[in-house]
């Protein structure tokens, strides 16, 4: 399973060093920035970690809980593989960062049960499923294995970003049609201070229940990739 995942990640992922070598005015983290916030981003290109973004994302508050999650483990997993990189042996690397993913999640989990306990109860089991995430996974294996600290953390902090993006546009499209809210319970994530950002757009006594419901979550999905599609298209087109 590791091995499928490590193939199809390395095979979407551009070789960010070899397009610096040539382009060397091209810095490294616009060119980080480029790929995980849009070109290369997991969600709606590389399709990984789907299971929690379609199944924790019936409001934007659970999206933004995931997506702050997914984002600290990607961060600090990049961060540490790449300090350690040079002391794994080849064999042995995917049990190894599977171990640093698991102690990472660990921690983010202890610490959404201590302070936005409400919000660990929605997101239950898929808080501890980030561990096999194919995307945290894959860029330990594609990025963080073999760059320096820096570049690895920001990479992580990028591919973190665009997940959580398409987390936070599929979650409030969702809570929007379903309930007519945005942020509905944002204080249990943030605190107290955070209630006035909830929004109530309409009140109506019928709810567009498909929304709320997985299938409706694939439809929104597909729209969301059917239209970065047209728009890179359209890029394309004009150059």
């Amino acid at each position: 399973m590791a091995h499928s995942n490590e193939k199809t990640t390395s095979d979407k992922q551009p070789d960010v060093q070899n397009k610096l070598n040539n382009d060397p005015k091209q810095s490294i983290y616009k060119e980080l920035m480029w790929q995980g916030l849009w070109k290369n981003n997991p969600g709606v290109v590389q399709l990984l970690g789907l299971c929690p973004l379609l199944a924790v994302t019936n409001t934007a508050t659970n999206a933004l809980g995931l997506g702050i999650a997914t984002t600290a483990v990607l961060v600090t997993s990049n961060t540490v593989i790449s300090l350690l990189r040079h002391h794994i042996p080849a064999t042995l690397r995917i049990p190894i960062f599977v171990m640093i993913i698991a102690s990472l999640v660990t921690c983010v989990q202890l610490l959404m049960n201590a302070y936005t306990y409400e919000v660990y109860l929605s997101l239950g089991i898929f808080i501890p499923l980030i561990v096999t995430n194919c995307n945290i996974i894959g860029r330990a294996e594609a990025f963080a294995s073999k760059n320096k600290i820096t570049h690895s953390a920001f990479d992580g902090l990028m591919m973190g970003l665009g997940f959580s993006c398409v987390l936070m546009i599929l979650g409030a499209t969702r809570e929007v049609l379903a309930q007519g809210t945005v942020f509905d319970g944002i204080q249990t994530l943030l605190g107290g201070w955070a209630a006035f950002l909830t929004v109530h757009i309409y009140h109506s006594e019928t709810r567009f229940l498909l929304a709320a419901l997985p299938p409706g979550a694939f439809i929104i999905m597909g729209i969301i990739i059917a239209i970065k599609n047209t728009i890179d298209e359209k890029i394309d087109t004009k150059r």
